[in-house]
């Protein structure tokens, strides 16, 4: 196994990939416009059926009460997923297809399944208890796990870890609940406007509690079980086959039980709900936000042990592995840019801090030995996207790393340094002398 050199190869210089003719229904702006329309006539229908079960007005007031938790909901996922942030349009269908096409199915096909079971045994009110029990819990989790196999599927750059599970299954669960809600709400004010029903004692006020202040995590929380199968699946690339669909299959189980015992807490008995809630609700809640910001923490203390290595080669400039490792100099850098060059800059410094963190994990997983058959090459663009970038953010990431570190350690020397990974030695920085790349700074030359 021979020693790469920094500069033993030279890099091409980016450009558009090889042309291939592809059959129209392959073309991305076509997929993207049929996804598009079918969103679309998705929540048109699922817009029809609440407003026909609310009411006009119960339809307004729902909407106006359910759209409270979805920006605090948005925000904490948001906010997990800034060390690594996925493109906006990735959380705009997730939060679509939970919204609309979710909760189309949702509804088609529990109420079909209750009707069907109340006709065969006769009996509607066991048909409503095993309805929202067994039912409700496996059509909805699979129709929100849809959103998060779409992503896996067709974005899966995109798609690497568990915090990416975690954002894009929480994201689809939160618009799932954003349309049940307007529908529980809104028909809980129109029983209000049919028995005089007012105050904290309506059956508004009660729903609202129960849904809005006590659990508006509990769909996302469900949901978020499956996303993080999938993101574990996302960790083993190259592994067995057979776990790959079980990891997401266990996750969506786990998602389903956790679902069915909060729906059937009511049936427990008269404390039966608060019970679930206190036992099994918040533990779960708690458990997976400690998970969650553990996550995100470590991905920081990833970018900080792997970039040295880019930096030692000459890709990144010495005090950049440190900037690009604290959440807080990554905003002093942006907040830098921007007030230096303006709003650009400071987009050009978050891509930069972004593709920098890929990098980072994509050399921790090469290095595990579970990066895929295209590390090389993703590699090279992530280094292709960073070089084009550098000339606004290495003054900013500097002067973020001077305000954020009393003292930057040295780096040891470059000697016998190479990059692993499971198939070799990767290219390790730019070619020396290319017209696209000049030789990068050394530190270490006299």
């Amino acid at each position: 196994m021979a020693t790469s050199s920094p500069h033993a190869h030279p890099m091409p210089p980016a450009g558009p990939p090889g042309l291939r003719h592809a059959r129209w229904w392959q073309r991305r702006a076509i997929r993207a416009a049929a996804l598009v329309t079918l969103l679309a006539l998705s929540g048109l229908v699922i817009l029809a059926l609440v407003r026909e079960q609310t009411g006009t007005e119960g339809f307004l007031v729902g909407l106006g009460l359910a759209t409270l938790p979805v920006p605090l909901l948005i925000a904490a996922f948001r906010w997990l997923s800034r060390v690594q942030p996925g493109p906006w349009r990735n959380l705009f269908f997730s939060f679509a297809w939970g919204a609309c096409a979710a909760a189309l199915i949702a509804i088609v096909a529990n109420s079909f399944a209750t009707r069907w079971i109340a006709t065969a045994t006769a009996d509607p009110s066991s048909a409503d208890t095993l309805g929202a029990t067994v039912i409700a819990p496996i059509v909805e989790e699979t129709a929100k796990a849809a959103a998060v196999l779409l992503v896996f599927l067709f974005r899966r750059r995109e798609f690497t870890g568990v915090l990416d599970g975690v954002v894009i299954a929480g994201v689809t669960a939160t618009g799932f609940a954003f349309t049940e809600n307007i529908l529980y709400l809104g028909s809980a004010f129109g029983t209000d406007q049919l028995n005089g029903g007012s105050g904290l004692a309506s059956v508004t006020a009660a729903t609202f509690f129960v849904r809005i202040v006590m659990s508006p995590f509990a769909h996302p929380l469900f949901t978020v079980l499956t996303g993080i199968g999938f993101g574990l699946t996302a960790l083993g690339t190259g592994r067995g086959r057979l776990r790959r669909v079980l990891l997401p299959l266990a996750g969506l189980l786990l998602a389903m039980g956790l679902h069915a015992l909060w729906n059937g807490s009511t049936t427990f008995g008269e404390y039966g709900f608060f019970a679930v809630y206190a036992l099994f609700m918040l533990p779960a809640f708690g458990l997976l936000t400690w998970l969650v910001i553990w996550l995100r923490q470590r991905g920081l203390r990833v970018v900080r042990t792997e970039l040295p290595a880019y930096a030692l080669a000459g890709w990144l400039t010495p005090p950049e592995p440190y900037a690009l490792g604290t959440m807080r100099a990554r905003t002093i850098a942006r907040d830098y840019a921007s007030y230096m060059q303006g709003k650009a800059a400071a987009r050009t410094v978050a891509e930069y801090e972004a593709y920098a963190t890929s990098l980072a994990l994509l050399r921790h997983r090469g290095r595990r030995g579970r990066a895929g058959a295209d590390f090389v090459v993703r590699e090279r663009e992530l280094l292709h996207a960073l070089w084009a970038r550098r000339e606004l953010a290495r003054p900013a990431l500097a002067y973020a790393a001077r305000a954020t570190a009393p003292v930057l350690v040295p780096m040891p020397p470059p000697y016998g340094y190479r990059i692993p990974h499971q198939q070799g030695y990767a290219y390790a920085g730019p070619a020396a002398g290319h017209p696209a790349y000049p030789a990068p700074y050394n530190p270490y030359r006299g």
